[in-house]
């Protein structure tokens, strides 16, 4: 009988450390820079996989939206981790927040202008004395510094463009209140098509192909964070199970997608569409293992400080960017 109580009572401990061992996993927010959708595939296959499990990490995926700023919610305590674009990330740094980039998952850029055709545009020289759907909220950074760079004025009038404040759809376009609109090569381009505008009836203008491309979706923290070793840890945990999930993501891009359906709480989102912007998400991806090129970092900088008389950042980041996190992986 002692036996058997002994065993019992080894047994219950047994449970009771494993129950504890359960509850001890690291727990680490991550806010998205827009709404639950393809673009993140990677990290929602990640919590999906129990690839954040195996990591020992309870990782809180936050979606954004139109009224939710990164940069803003991580400043605020809302988040451990942001995803950000690099232009908002470093003018940000500028005005004050200490984001550092700590992975880059995305090695391309998808953004791109998106025009009718029968505009007559064919090149970049014809955007003058038209109208462009610009998106703002830190998106329009990239923009703003490749016109500075081509010398078009964004005040309108025949020598330079007006700018229109593009909603987060395609109906300027649509409705031919802009002659071109702001478009991500996996995302809003094919809305556009879906709309009823053909292919051939579309002329883009890719920011990788003009030479003014700017980094896309990194994740960011907080100085502070790097200066906590069981942070920097956990960090390194999390970019690792990370792009292992944008990894199977690549493999799997149908599953990818349908895990993101179910985490989609709106349901607005169609499996046809989230199911291309998977596909055309892994290419952005492109096999990265979440370590920032400098090079593409320099380019980002550089593009960002061309901005004439009104530039994205007016002198070059200073501690912008750690390998703390991805020299522990």
């Amino acid at each position: 009988m002692k036996t058997i109580k002994s065993l019992a009572l080894v047994s219950a401990l047994g449970m009771g450390l494993m129950s504890g061992a359960a509850q001890a996993a690291d727990e680490l927010t991550l806010q998205l820079k827009w709404v639950t959708q393809g673009q993140f595939a990677g990290y929602y296959v990640a919590k999906d996989k129990g690839f954040y499990e195996e990591e020992d990490l309870d990782v809180t995926i936050k979606p954004g939206g139109p009224d939710i700023a990164p940069p803003q919610v991580i400043a605020g305590g809302g988040a451990d981790v942001i995803i950000d674009w690099m232009p908002s990330a470093l003018a940000s740094r500028e005005k004050g927040v200490p984001l550092v980039n700590i992975a880059q998952p995305f090695k391309k850029s998808g953004m791109m202008l998106t025009c009718r055709k029968d505009t007559g545009i064919t090149s970049p020289d014809d955007f003058k004395g038209k109208t462009l759907g610009v998106w703002f909220f830190g998106n329009e950074y990239p923009f703003l510094s490749w016109m500075s760079q081509l010398g078009i004025p964004t005040e309108g009038g025949d020598a330079g463009v007006t700018v229109l404040k593009q909603g987060f759809n395609v109906d300027p376009i649509l409705q031919k209140q802009a002659d071109c609109i702001s478009t991500m090569t996996y995302n809003e381009y094919w809305q556009v098509i879906d709309a009823g505008i053909p292919e051939e009836e579309l002329v883009v203008f890719k920011y990788e192909d003009q030479g003014v491309a700017t980094l896309e979706d990194g994740l960011y923290v907080l100085e502070e964070s790097l200066d906590d070793p069981a942070m920097v840890d956990k960090l390194a945990r999390f970019v690792r199970a990370s792009m292992k999930g944008w990894a199977y993501a690549a493999e799997n891009p149908e599953e990818a997608a349908e895990i993101v359906l179910e985490n989609d709480a709106t349901g607005a989102q169609t499996e046809k569409h989230q199911v291309r912007m998977v596909g055309e998400i892994v290419k952005l991806v492109d096999g990265s293992d979440g370590k920032l090129d400098m090079s593409a970092y320099d380019r980002t900088v550089k593009s960002l400080l061309a901005g004439g008389s009104d530039p994205v950042i007016t002198k070059a980041p200073e501690g912008a960017t750690s390998t703390a996190v991805t020299d522990k992986m």
